[in-house]
């Protein structure tokens, strides 16, 4: 695959210098722009060059002839006016470099030199595709406002003096609309490239926040799991440290919370971590929870030790939808897991109430705690997380102390 790439790549390139002017090149290629070098010329570049080259010593030697068959004009004018068609075929070489320097040249030399009209009218076709329209429009109008007076002073053996002026008139007009129809088409693939680039651009950008939003609900999710899981190893552990002469029966259900919250922990953080190797959303592996397990989170809250009120008025709590009622559920995990660290011992109140059309209201609130308390360090990103979990699910979160000296969360989410 990765010859494939280098090798279109590559043909790409090749046919690009080949079909494509060099200043286009420029234009189209953003490290040759950077680096502010002067590009140089491709393969038809040269060709086109070659071929003005050539179409100026052809339209030069016509001129030519036509100045040998007129008696009338002294040798030395004659001679004068070749050398300044030979000069003038030599500059062709310079359009690029030189667009409106040679164009604004080329217009009193090809009122005196009749065998450089053919690099005049190059020079005005050079100076419509690479400049802007005002300097294309001075250069042309003065070598129109200059035709009468040129075919006064030399006229045309073969054509009346109107015909003359009308034929040089249009013949100028098409070089100049000629020009700026190649100028426009190589804006017109300039702004469509410049447009692919945006687009790559605001792709990317999409993607790698897409990617940060997945990352952070997965971080969030292995917060709100693994913060639970590890707080009732935390609180069996410390209850086996602290009592080590507990019947055996209470050392033997400890330790099986113990295993089963590892168990799980483990399961869990396992998950997760194939969801980030896979890139995949985090709606991946087992079903993720709803209002219906809340009974469940309840029972295990107090099967660790904690005092754990449950006032459910929600009918049926399956009827819930699945992102309010997860949202839900992580919002009493969190508020459970906060209360054995903050407050150990008190009783916590969980209450769910709420139906179709009014919207679904958790409100979890535990008293202050008795005696002293040791202190948990905490970061305070758990109800940073909830808000914002209850702010994406289209509802809100408030939380704060109460008036008795607890702490109380209460969350309002939408059920249409």
């Amino acid at each position: 695959m990765t010859g494939d790439k280098a090798a279109q790549n590559a043909w790409e390139f090749t046919g690009r210098r080949w079909f494509f002017p060099s200043a286009l090149i420029h234009e189209l290629d953003p490290d040759a722009s950077r680096s502010g070098r002067r590009p140089r010329r491709t393969a038809r570049d040269w060709a086109v060059d070659f071929a003005s080259f050539l179409l100026a010593v052809l339209v030069g030697l016509l001129g030519a002839e036509t100045l040998s068959d007129n008696r009338d004009i002294p040798p030395a004018l004659v001679a004068a006016d070749q050398v300044l068609g030979a000069l003038s075929c030599g500059a062709v070489w310079l359009r690029r470099r030189l667009p409106l320097g040679l164009a604004a040249a080329m217009v009193p030399v090809g009122f005196v030199s009749e065998t450089s009209g053919g690099v005049a009218m190059i020079a005005l076709f050079t100076l419509a595709v690479h400049r802007p329209f005002r300097y294309v429009a001075w250069v042309a109008a003065t070598q129109l406002a200059l035709v009468p007076l040129y075919f006064w002073w030399r006229p045309d053996p073969d054509l009346p003096y109107p015909a003359a002026i009308v034929l040089l008139l249009v013949l100028t007009v098409a070089v100049v609309g000629w020009g700026m129809f190649v100028r426009s088409k190589r804006q017109l693939m300039l702004s469509l490239r410049d447009r692919a680039r945006r687009a790559e651009t605001e792709a990317r950008l999409r993607a790698e926040q897409a990617q940060r939003l997945a990352r952070e609900a997965i971080a969030r999710e292995m917060h709100d799991v693994l913060a639970h899981r590890l707080t009732l190893l935390s609180v069996h552990a410390g209850a086996l440290e602290f009592r080590p002469d507990a019947p055996r029966e209470e050392v033997a259900r400890a330790a099986g919370v113990i295993r089963e919250s590892a168990h799980e922990a483990l399961q869990d953080l396992r998950e997760i971590i194939g969801v980030l190797r896979a890139g995949e959303s985090d709606d991946a592996g087992r079903p993720q929870p709803t209002l219906a397990a809340l009974e469940t989170l309840v029972a295990e809250s107090r099967q660790a030790g904690t005092k754990v009120v449950l006032d459910q008025r929600v009918g049926d709590p399956a009827a819930v939808p699945a992102s309010v009622g997860r949202t839900a559920y992580r919002i009493a995990q969190e508020c459970l897991t906060n209360a054995r660290k903050h407050a150990p011992g008190t009783e916590v109140t969980v209450a769910v109430t709420g139906g179709p059309g009014e919207g679904l209201t958790v409100t979890v609130r535990n008293p202050a705690p008795e005696g002293d308390i040791p202190h948990v360090p905490g970061a305070g990103q758990g109800l940073i997380g909830l808000t914002e979990r209850a702010t994406l699910a289209g509802g809100t979160l408030e939380h704060g102390p109460a008036s008795d000296g607890g702490f109380r969360v209460r969350a309002r989410l939408p059920w249409g």
